[in-house]
């Protein structure tokens, strides 16, 4: 058997992670995680599964099954369901809804979220090309001085187009010269047979 190509999963040090960003993104990772594990508890072995987290800025998220409000009322109270059993097979009818409705916007929430992502990362490396070429800027460094790398489309099309006018203004004036030349030669020639 061939050893590892990748490193796989490592094991991270719990601490507050210290980037706003990536605390942000990770707290939306990590809670859609819990919920996915409370579901899967009140589904596997029928318990009632509340769970209530607040963000770091205060912003409430709750999950509850079958609903935060009937878990809590329930805590609070410390008062068992009286229900019937019509009751409890509409309520399971109900919780088979919400259940596949909830990881309906689960698996949106987490497109969504790596779509974010995605366009952070854009968004960085945009920041860090306009970086670039302010600095070159502030350098005196013209567009024709910096990295091909460094150039956005716009420039690279400049570019192009002022290597094309170079090859054209060369090639006229080369067959200028060899007009010039050919000329030259015709008349010493003329000269030399008088």
């Amino acid at each position: 058997m061939e050893g590892r190509k990748t490193r796989g999963r490592q094991k991270i040090e719990i601490k507050k992670i210290a980037n706003a960003d990536d605390r942000h993104v990770t707290f939306s990772k990590r809670r859609s995680g819990v919920y996915k594990k409370c579901n899967e508890l009140a589904t596997l072995c029928g318990a009632e599964v509340g769970v209530v987290v607040f963000s770091e800025s205060e912003k409430p998220f709750s999950y509850g099954n079958p609903s935060i409000d009937s878990i809590a009322d329930r805590f609070l109270n410390l008062q068992p369901p009286q229900e019937n059993s019509d009751d409890r097979i509409a309520g399971s009818l109900v919780g088979a809804y919400k259940h596949a409705r909830y990881m309906e916007i689960l698996n949106k929430h987490n497109e969504l979220e790596d779509k974010l992502r995605d366009e952070q990362l854009r968004e960085k490396v945009l920041l860090q090309k306009e970086r670039a070429r302010a600095s070159a800027e502030q350098e005196g460094l013209g567009w024709w001085q910096r990295p091909i790398k460094e150039l956005d489309s716009e420039e690279l099309k400049q570019m192009y187009a002022s290597f094309q006018h170079l090859h054209n203004s060369l090639s006229n004036h080369l067959v200028l010269l060899n007009v010039a030349t050919h000329n030259v030669n015709n008349n010493n020639n003329i000269i030399n047979m008088q």
